[in-house]
């Protein structure tokens, strides 16, 4: 691969000097610096390497130029090359600078803002930034390492739900499709022959497998799946999104022995975000992806044993403690349960989408399967954050993006700094007032029949692929009945579990009084924020009745959660004194 180019634009001569030799400096042995004056010049220059296949990495441009200001050129910049990070760079003390960067993060044309560089040199500062969206770029578009080479069929199922595994799971991998001469030749390489079962795992020190379960996958990566004998801790927290990664962080921290089970990545849904860019701290935005993979490294420091490939399948009361029954046939006892098991899509009711799961019909799974849509029309449907958020990141490769939503528009469902990059992002389409119904194709996706819910018409369009993002199914089939939860599944705390109204229909039934909530909660005391009809187990995050859909709510949820379990374990140690 070419080095990829690092492109600075100022009309400033001494100040472009600084800025070039800065970049020299630090980059030059595996970047190309370029610098420029004119901001004509360097759009004509970026127009030349698209054609002849060259990548830029990041773009800096001047805030004022005197072709165009630098949030125009960057706009212009992000239409030619749309995977480089763009970086408007200002003067310090410029009273101009905070109208114009937010204009141009509003818009879409500017992604992070820095300051010059100092004449004085190194300037840290400035190049822990540039470090940063190096690191960012590279993850995505510049892999040197590949912990896992997969070779499959490109759009079979089980090919896409190892790519997503992977990726979700933030371990570097490569796909290689197995009627590619690098498939071929690596299937030949590792003594499988054409009888092989696919898809096969070449891991990384020499480990090959045909067809790995996730559980195989994982173990043969090292990561620890099934719980240490006897299973004794304190605390038992299932599901490893942002409530449960939290409640780890927070429950390790305090001196609990906590251990967390997840079946699936870590993340959630809030994972599978290509770009969260109004979670507090990160004022350039952060990937799902690494937010979590920061709160694993967080919550494994202070020790959390993590479990994966593993699920919950069962919650009894032992004693005054608990047993978490996992799906490979071991038990967990903790003093306190935290679940967490969050969400999942709701599926379309097509037979015919259905089969085509991973052959361009796909639930989330954004980042793992952009990169192969170039050229191609795509479909999202849904009108929430996480819709927007992967509209916007597919529409970086694919030919067309078309939202389809259900409503007049997105502005009751989705936050507006979407909504506005959105409307400036040129290949990106809403369909309003419709609803995807089928589709088909010869072994891939080819069409959807989308359904005009204002007459009932239904038309065939041409599809590439379609990613559904609409609804909520929460993951609580698993939990005991003596757990409440309201007639769509999510699990009842706190306080709804003592109100005479609202919160759903727990069907408890009545006893007499017309209060048929009280008889979800037996103790004395009132139940804990959070907790749930079965004292000492607590829920948070999305799969909880009434949770606010968002990570900074769902982080905040697992923080306090422990908090109330050391308020829940106090109170037993003070029953057991007093026995």
């Amino acid at each position: 691969m070419d080095k990829p180019v690092i492109l600075a634009v100022d009309d400033d001569l001494a100040s472009l000097a600084i800025i070039e030799r800065e970049l020299k400096k630090r980059y030059r042995d595996d970047y190309r610096i370029v610098a420029r004056q004119s901001a004509g010049d360097a759009l004509d220059m970026m127009r030349r390497m698209r054609d002849e296949g060259e990548h830029t990495a990041v773009v800096l441009a001047d805030q004022w130029m005197p072709e165009m200001p630098g949030a125009e050129f960057l706009g212009e910049a992000r239409l030619i090359d749309p995977l480089a990070k763009r970086v408007m760079l200002v003067a310090w003390g410029d009273p101009s600078a905070p109208e114009a960067i937010f204009h141009g993060c509003a818009y879409g044309q500017i992604e992070y803002f820095l300051a010059k560089p100092w004449h004085g040199s190194p300037d840290e500062q400035f190049h822990h930034e540039i470090a940063d969206l190096l690191y960012q770029w590279s993850r995505t578009h510049r892999p040197v390492f590949e912990a896992v080479k997969v070779v499959g069929e490109q759009w079979s199922r089980r090919s896409h739900e190892l790519r997503d595994l992977l990726q979700r799971n933030g371990i570097p991998y490569g796909f290689y499709a197995a009627d590619s001469d690098e498939g071929r030749e690596l299937l030949l390489d590792n003594g499988l022959g054409a009888s092989a079962r696919l898809p096969a795992a070449v891991v990384f020190g020499g480990k090959v497998l045909e067809d790995p379960s996730n559980r195989a996958l994982s173990e043969a990566l090292g990561v620890q799946s099934r719980a240490d004998a006897g299973g004794e801790c304190d605390l038992v927290v299932i599901g490893a999104g942002p409530a449960g990664l939290a409640a780890a962080v927070y429950g390790s921290s305090e001196g609990l022995a906590t251990v967390v089970v997840e079946g699936e990545a870590l993340g959630g849904q809030a994972g599978q975000s290509t770009m969260i860019q109004n979670y507090l701290g990160f004022p350039a935005g952060i990937s799902g992806e690494e937010l979590t993979a920061r709160a694993y490294q967080q919550a494994w420091e202070f020790g959390t044993q993590f479990l994966f490939a593993n699920s919950a399948v069962g919650i009894a009361p032992k004693g005054d403690r608990f047993t978490v029954a996992l799906a490979d046939g071991s038990e967990l006892c903790a003093s306190g349960v935290i679940v967490a098991s969050g969400i999942s899509y709701r599926r379309l009711e097509a037979p015919r989408l259905e089969a085509l799961m991973g052959a361009g019909v796909f639930y989330g799974s954004v980042s793992s399967e952009a990169r192969a849509l170039g050229g191609d029309d795509v479909f999202v449907v849904g009108a929430g954050n996480s819709a927007g958020q992967a509209a916007l990141h597919l529409s970086r490769y694919a030919r067309s993006v078309t939202l389809v939503v259900r409503r007049d528009g997105l502005e009751d469902t989705m936050s507006h700094y979407l909504i506005t990059m959105i409307e400036r992002t040129p290949n990106m389409h809403l369909m309003p007032r419709s609803e995807v119904v089928d589709g088909d194709g010869p072994g891939r996706l080819t069409h959807i029949t989308v359904r005009n819910l204002q007459d009932g018409s239904e038309a065939t369009v041409a599809a590439q692929a379609l990613f559904v993002m609409i609804g909520a199914t929460p993951h609580t089939e698993w939990l005991p009945e003596t757990i409440a939860r309201d007639k769509d599944g999510f699990v009842l705390t706190g306080s709804d579990l003592t109100a005479s109204d609202g919160g759903g229909d727990d069907g408890a039934g009545d006893d007499g009084r017309g209060d048929a909530r009280r008889l979800l909660w037996a103790p004395e005391r009132p139940p804990y924020p959070l907790e749930t009809s079965l004292p000492g187990v607590f829920a948070v995050g999305d799969v909880r009745h009434g949770s606010v859909k968002r990570v900074a709510a769902a982080v905040g949820e697992g923080a306090i959660a422990v908090r109330y379990l050391h308020e829940y374990l106090a109170a037993r140690r003070l029953e057991r004194a007093a026995a």
